[in-house]
């Protein structure tokens, strides 16, 4: 998920990027990650913080207004550094290379999909705020209550380019068997579950959906009516989807379900593109104390301040995600044109843990060969 400039208007093009997930670590950086984690003794003071620095590892595409952040450095005292390694799939790798040598206090930019693998390896201290809402903490990951904290959610979603449905008179697909009929043959493109964070999400609601003994034979079909995979969400949105307005030709792209938001048109009453809301997976994005983090009094601060009313408010302008608050208020846009699913899709965490690399392999096996 690529942003525009922070506290600014983004572009419409900014505003519609999500992140892609690398499947592997790159090994080049991993000595200069690990160089980063460590510090000089003389840099900690007493209380086991640093000059009042707090850092934030997290994924790049994270972005908040600069008065929101200005008003919690004031407050707090703290200056907040970043540390980004990369898109959401390197955060989690870099989170457990580097265990025993943190990046930074807190992390920002772990997923439902990722989430029980960052646990399991112990990279977290456990930690919630205290006044954490009700309906917020039930984000967490089943089994993982008190270690991570939710702070914003969204839903991968197959979206549509209603006008050319229109211009060729042809009835837009509803459902995910719909994409498997010959009348949509040669019009959809996904992103690769092994390198897309949104193509795992898909790829996980296609197991919710028809279970994993389906699954495998629902890409089949897919891929004999004409699949078309793309590396990255920006490929498959920017170069193959004709919603995009750059030149695809391809209507029905893997999405987000807020991206008909920004794809609204001049007068504000109507959107050129639509999400599938049956065919969506909701990702929550969580916060976390880094186990061994230099400054964990600060690292807990920080993730209070992600839960706050004003860095919550700040989420949808930002990163163009709901916040974990339900209670926020949304873009007025957003209940037209960028409603969450009712019944999304799901799969339980310790599922996901136990399987997602044996189901990217099979998805591999079936769709790329």
């Amino acid at each position: 998920m690529d942003h525009g400039p922070t506290g600014g208007a983004p572009s419409r093009r900014s505003a519609a990027r999500r992140r892609t997930t690398a499947g592997v670590a790159v090994a080049g950086l991993l000595p200069l990650l690990a160089a980063c984690g460590g510090s000089d003794p003389a840099d900690t003071d007493a209380t086991g913080g640093t000059d009042g620095v707090v850092t934030l590892v997290t994924h790049d595409s994270f972005a908040v207004s600069e008065d929101v952040l200005a008003d919690f450095e004031e407050r707090s005292g703290l200056t907040v550094e970043q540390v980004a390694p990369g898109d959401a799939g390197t955060l989690v790798n870099q989170l457990v290379l580097t265990k025993d040598a943190p990046l930074g206090d807190a992390v920002f930019g772990v997923d439902n999909t990722y989430a029980t693998r960052a646990v399991d390896a112990g990279v977290f201290e456990p930690y919630q705020p205290a006044d954490l809402a009700p309906r917020v903490a039930e984000l967490a990951p089943e089994g993982l209550d008190g270690t991570l904290t939710p702070v914003d959610r969204g839903d991968v979603c197959m979206n549509l380019d209603d006008t050319w449905f229109a211009d060729h008179d042809v009835a837009p697909p509803a459902t995910l068997e719909d994409l498997t009929k010959p009348r949509y043959a040669d019009l959809t493109v996904v992103t690769n579950p092994a390198t897309s964070s949104p193509g795992l999400a898909f790829l996980l609601a296609t197991i919710g959906a028809f279970g994993t003994d389906g699954f495998q034979d629902y890409w089949a079909d897919l891929r004999d009516n004409g699949l078309k995979v793309a590396e990255s969400w920006e490929d498959a949105y920017y170069v193959d989807f004709s919603g995009a307005g750059e030149g695809g030709q391809r209507p029905v792209a893997l999405s987000y379900a807020t991206s008909p938001a920004f794809t609204v048109t001049e007068d504000g009453g109507s959107s050129t593109t639509s999400a599938m809301l049956g065919t969506c997976f909701r990702q929550v994005e969580y916060a976390g104390v880094l186990a061994g983090a230099e400054n964990p009094e600060g690292a807990k601060e920080l993730v209070d301040f992600l839960t706050s009313e004003a860095f919550q408010a700040d989420v949808p302008g930002q990163m163009y995600m709901y916040p974990a608050d339900p209670d926020v208020e949304l873009p007025a846009d957003w209940q037209e044109f960028a409603p969450l699913a009712d019944e999304p899709f799901a799969v339980a965490p310790s599922e996901v843990a136990e399987h997602r690399d044996e189901w990217i392999e099979q998805w591999t096996a079936t769709v790329i060969g």
